[in-house]
């Protein structure tokens, strides 16, 4: 054990407090509902009433937005559930505007490949899948998480009143988005070597928040994009997520990728990266 992990538990034993909880693939989210079948409605309710002026500010220069009505119905059985922090699905609208550019900007591309890091429950893959049929595109989006795809758990959303599902359950009503998706369970950082990219058109970062995990994927990514794709990272906040503002930081000061930075709160920011 290291110095520093012992230091830590060290403190945590003079506090009294508990080591927190390994995280379970198979129990992702516990083994109770969480919240009544109101209580999810009214997170949602308030969800739909919040507004982002810098958000919609960076937006009003991209000529698609994301059907906001269609974003919040999925995002009721893959985004809105119980947590400290505040809801936020602005990223959602941001990668369908990103992603529907780069669409635009490449009429010679037939299909487009996409990797995502940090399926959860599903929200962002099927809004890429989205953005890619309102193109008018096909493509493949290749998302990667812990959580496998056909375990049977609760999610912590409405849909743990039906009793637990598969995430293919979980989002059995967007099938045309599904069908264009392969979900992959296991470590990233193990499963990205043998997945057969040779290339990415654009990447949706958000899996493990550590520094070493950000550059490897980084890695994995940029030596397979060419110029004009695109890499999107999630949490790049500096004092909630240090590791992933240290890694977006030295990846955009090595010069090959031009990266814009985001926030649609004071604990939520983003950095959108384009290969020069």
């Amino acid at each position: 054990m290291s110095l520093v992990k012992r230091a830590v538990n060290s403190l945590r034993r003079r506090l009294g407090l508990k080591k927190p909880p390994k995280f379970n693939p198979d129990l992702p989210f516990g083994t109770e509902i969480k919240a009544s079948k109101d209580e999810y409605l009214a997170l949602a309710a308030e969800l739909r009433g919040k507004s982002y002026p810098k958000i919609d500010a960076f937006l009003a220069n991209y000529a698609h937005q994301i059907d906001e009505a269609w974003m919040h119905d999925l995002a009721l059985h893959t985004q809105v559930c119980v947590k400290v922090s505040p809801l936020n699905i602005q990223h959602g609208r941001l990668l369908y505007s990103v992603l529907r550019r780069q669409v635009d900007d490449n009429p010679s591309v037939e299909a487009f490949n996409i990797l995502e890091t940090g399926t959860s429950r599903g929200f962002s893959a099927v809004l890429m899948a989205k953005a890619l049929q309102d193109g008018g595109k096909q493509g493949r989006i290749v998302t990667l998480d812990q959580i496998g795809h056909n375990n049977s758990h609760l999610w912590n959303c409405i849909d743990d009143h039906d009793g637990p599902k598969t995430r293919a359950q979980l989002l059995s009503s967007w099938p045309d988005q599904a069908e264009m998706i392969c979900f992959l369970g296991g470590n990233t950082r193990e499963i990205m070597p043998k997945i057969g990219m040779s290339r990415i058109h654009f990447a949706f970062l958000d899996g493990a928040h550590h520094y070493e995990d950000v550059i490897a994927e980084f890695n994995y990514v940029a030596a397979r994009q060419k110029t004009g794709d695109t890499i999107f990272y999630d949490d790049v906040t500096k004092t909630l997520f240090p590791e992933i503002y240290r890694a977006v930081k030295e990846i955009e000061a090595l010069g090959d990728y031009e990266v814009t930075y985001l926030h649609s709160s004071t604990n939520r920011g983003y950095a959108v990266g384009i290969r020069k």
